[in-house]
């Protein structure tokens, strides 16, 4: 059962630059940044607050390491803005298999690594209204 709004994913052209607005405009400091080779990007998550499920709610700020990543082809095409909303869940396999079953397209046959050892996966956009969707499990609950 999906339980929160884990985050909310920006794709930004200069990683540092989209922090220090986020920090001098709203207060939000980063709580966690990582380079995910993988997924090609910089990453930094501002926490926003925690939930009753013992997780939080982010912003994370993405910049592509690469121009072939997710991120850099998204960001040559749209320009900075929202990327994805990213669901919390206790069980990112099952949730994902049950969302499957109902038809929407599940982008990883198997979840992969994401932000501070999360479990994630992605479901397609044109099965959720435009909308880029992410399951998560944090490493926390796994």
């Amino acid at each position: 059962m999906l339980t929160r709004i884990d985050h909310i994913g920006i794709a930004c052209f200069d990683l540092d630059k989209t922090v220090e607005f986020y920090r001098a405009t709203y207060g939000f400091e980063v709580f966690h940044s990582e380079v995910n080779e993988e997924q090609g990007v910089r990453e930094a998550m501002l926490k926003i607050n925690g939930t009753s499920d013992g997780g939080a709610s982010y912003l994370q700020l993405l910049e592509p390491t690469r121009e072939d990543s997710a991120v850099g082809k998204w960001l040559a095409k749209n320009g900075e803005g929202v990327h994805h909303i990213a669901f919390g869940t206790a069980d990112v396999d099952g949730d994902a298999e049950a969302i499957r079953g109902k038809g929407v397209r599940v982008l990883y046959d198997e979840p992969r690594i994401g932000s501070m050892g999360s479990r994630i996966t992605f479901l397609h956009p044109k099965d959720c209204h435009g909308v880029l969707t992410e399951l998560v499990t944090s490493a926390a609950e796994h």
